[in-house]
C-alpha cells in the first residue's frame, strides 16, 4: 500500500497556498533567489506578511513549502510492459530530475526548511508511491521474482539521494540501470568503469563474494 499523499487544503488555504507558490516561483525567476523577502512574496500574492508568517512560520519554512510542490510528480511511471524496463526507465528519470540544478535547489530547500523532518518525508513518499506503482504493474502482469518496495528504496533511490546530496560525481543513465539490476538480482552486474562510480560497484562485489 503507498504511503497517504500529503494532503492539499481546500476553499480560501488552497488560494492562499496557490498564490503565494506562484509569487515565489514569478518573483525567484524575475529577481533571482536571494532578492526574496516575506514582505515581496506577500505584496506579490496579495496577502499579508503576517499571513505567511502565520502559516509558514519564516522564509525558509515557505522556500521548503515550495520545493517540496514542485518535487511531486506530475505523471505516472511509464508503462513499458516488463517490471525491469519500467523501473530502469523510472530510474534513470529520477535521476535526471533530482540531479538537475532545479532538483538540486528543491531538494536543498525542501531540507533546509524541514525541523521536524516532514518535508523529508512526504519527498520520500513520492518515490515510495511511484515505486509502487510499478512494482504493482508487474504484479498485475503475473511477472515473478519481484522485490518488496523497501529494497528498491534502498537499493535504487537511497544511493541517488546520497549520491546527489554528497558525491554528485559519476551520475549517469548507466549507474541507474546498475542500481536497479543489484535492486533486481541482487548481484553485481556490469560493474565496468561505465556502469557507474567503481567504488560502489567494487564494494557490491566484494559483499556478494563473501555471501
Amino acid at each position: 500500500m503507498s504511503p497517504k499523499p500529503m494532503a492539499r487544503p481546500g476553499g480560501r488555504s488552497a488560494r492562499v497556498q496557490a498564490s503565494v507558490h506562484a509569487a515565489v516561483r514569478d518573483l525567484e525567476a524575475e529577481r533571482g533567489r536571494e532578492a526574496l523577502t516575506v514582505p515581496l512574496v506577500a505584496a506579490r500574492a496579495g496577502v499579508t506578511p503576517s499571513t505567511i508568517y502565520r502559516r509558514w512560520g519564516d522564509l525558509q519554512e515557505l522556500l521548503s513549502d515550495v520545493a517540496v510542490e514542485r518535487l511531486r510528480p506530475d505523471t505516472e511511471p511509464a508503462d513499458h510492459g516488463a517490471l525491469r524496463a519500467d523501473l530502469a526507465a523510472w530510474a534513470e528519470q529520477f535521476l535526471d530530475e533530482m540531479s538537475s540544478t532545479a532538483g538540486r535547489a528543491y531538494i536543498r530547500d525542501a531540507l533546509l526548511g524541514d525541523p521536524d523532518g516532514g518535508n523529508a518525508g512526504q519527498c520520500s513518499a513520492y518515490a515510495a508511491a511511484q515505486v509502487d506503482l510499478v512494482l504493482d504493474r508487474a504484479r498485475a502482469r503475473g511477472e515473478e521474482g519481484i522485490p518488496a518496495r523497501e529494497t528498491v528504496m534502498d537499493h535504487v533511490v537511497a544511493p541517488v539521494m546520497y549520491r546527489i546530496l554528497f558525491r554528485p560525481e559519476g551520475l549517469s543513465t548507466a549507474y541507474a540501470r546498475h542500481l536497479v539490476e543489484t535492486a533486481l538480482d541482487r548481484r553485481a552486474r556490469d560493474c565496468g568503469p561505465e556502469s557507474g562510480p567503481e567504488p560502489y560497484c567494487t564494494s557490491v562485489a566484494t559483499t556478494i563474494h563473501r555471501q
